[in-house]
């Protein structure tokens, strides 16, 4: 690396050229899109051949941030058609968009840690920070070492970061609603450190979580027994008897809302039963719109009668999830991957959250005969509309009719 890369960061670089991006929306949509879902959202987004009917939620599939992500890296590809190109994890949490960007050469880094992969890197080599942002350890790495920056990082988690930084200026302590080993948790973590370290965080993730931090603040407690339950879920300088007495809450923005409203209340509730007032307590609405939208389809969607509901995506996206645990108190509920996962009516691989693995199901009972039949689909915002095609095609196959009829329709 030269003295000049060393001493002085490149730009972030802009790779949205007219010319580029016109030869990108074209691959994009040749691998993603799809004219089918399309149509039928057209049509209201129901679709009844025969005795079968398939319904999608009003909103799912790709928002804005993970297609300006998605458009990004593949942008990069064609404005660095030589160089190395390197992506900090995934760019979303879909493996079919990934498995593209890796059939296109791009390299995942690894992002729990900070290993010797990144001390490899050269000034030649571009770098694409994923929708999700990245620790702020990783991106001074990054910078040291003089590469190309792409950042795909969506906006709406740059909202939340802008608020943390905004608390640790303030001496307030950032509760983050979200799940530590996540990617954008991580990230926003790091930013709650402020500019010159002095920020300080908790990070929780169940109401368990929270009412226990409520009780800490109402009546404080076991110090040793706090910091071992939270353990590797704050920062370094964290003392539960000294910095819960400010707190402003955050969080991941692709939780579920109600959760995350539920966890405001219940903190800001502590805050005044110990202070008599709020003013030690700040919030801020972090959820992302896309992610809203998608838990209120589906909200509308489980009022309307269906046999059982589909729900396509990674099973490691956080949103898709928060998805999967709305609809499964009210309807079977299959959480698949795409449409390989329905090999037949005897056989649908899914994926449990409880037991945190895949697992086979037979649900041929409810195809017996001629019997009127309800389908829901719905997917999160990092899942493509052409893995909602093939699973919406797969399953009007099984029920015996073909792609010539369902067009027909």
């Amino acid at each position: 690396m030269s003295e000049a890369a060393s001493n002085a960061k490149k730009p972030r670089v802009n790779v949205r050229r007219p010319d580029v991006m016109e030869r990108v929306s074209a691959e994009v949509a040749i691998h993603f899109h799809s004219t089918v879902v399309e149509k039928l959202r057209d049509r209201g987004g129901k679709i009844t051949v025969g005795h079968t009917t398939v319904m999608l939620a009003e909103q799912f599939g790709f928002c804005y941030g993970v297609e300006r992500a998605i458009d990004l890296a593949y942008a990069s590809r064609k404005v660095f058609p030589d160089n190395r190109i390197f992506l900090i994890g995934e760019i979303i949490h879909n493996p079919d968009v990934n498995r593209h960007l890796r059939e296109m050469g791009i390299v995942s880094l690894p992002w729990q840690d900070l290993d010797s992969s990144y001390d490899d890197l050269t000034e030649d080599d571009v770098v694409i920070v994923p929708a999700f942002g990245a620790p702020t350890l990783f991106m001074n790495k990054v910078e040291e070492r003089g590469c190309y920056v792409v950042d795909t990082t969506c906006g709406d988690v740059m909202k939340v970061w802008r608020r943390v930084r905004g608390y640790a200026k303030d001496g307030i302590t950032s509760i983050i609603h979200g799940k530590s080993n996540h990617e954008e948790t991580r990230a926003t973590a790091s930013r709650a450190l402020g500019e010159k370290g002095e920020g300080i965080y908790l990070i929780v993730l169940t109401l368990a979580d929270v009412d226990y931090v409520c009780d800490y603040i109402r009546h404080g407690g076991d110090k040793a027994a706090f910091m071992e339950r939270f353990q590797g879920e704050h920062s370094d300088h964290f003392d539960p008897d000294i910095h819960l007495r400010q707190v402003g809450v955050a969080n991941q923005t692709t939780m579920l809302k109600s959760e995350t409203e539920e966890i405001q209340r219940r903190i800001r509730q502590a805050i005044i039963d110990r202070d008599g007032n709020e003013g030690a307590f700040q919030m801020f609405d972090t959820i992302c719109g896309a992610t809203q939208e998608r838990q209120d389809a589906l909200f509308e969607m489980l009022r309307k009668p269906m046999d059982l509901l589909l729900v396509v995506g990674g099973y490691n996206s956080s949103n898709t999830i928060h998805l999967v645990e709305i609809a499964e108190p009210e309807v079977p509920t299959f959480f698949i991957r795409s449409a390989d996962c329905i090999k037949s009516l005897e056989e649908i691989i899914h994926y449990d959250l409880h037991r945190l693995q895949e697992k086979t199901s037979n649900y041929s009972q409810l195809f017996a005969g001629d019997r009127d039949v309800v389908i829901g689909i719905t997917a999160g915002a990092s899942c493509p509309n052409n893995l909602i095609e093939e699973t919406l095609i797969k399953m009007f196959e099984l029920r015996g009719i073909d792609r010539e009829a369902l067009a027909l329709a």
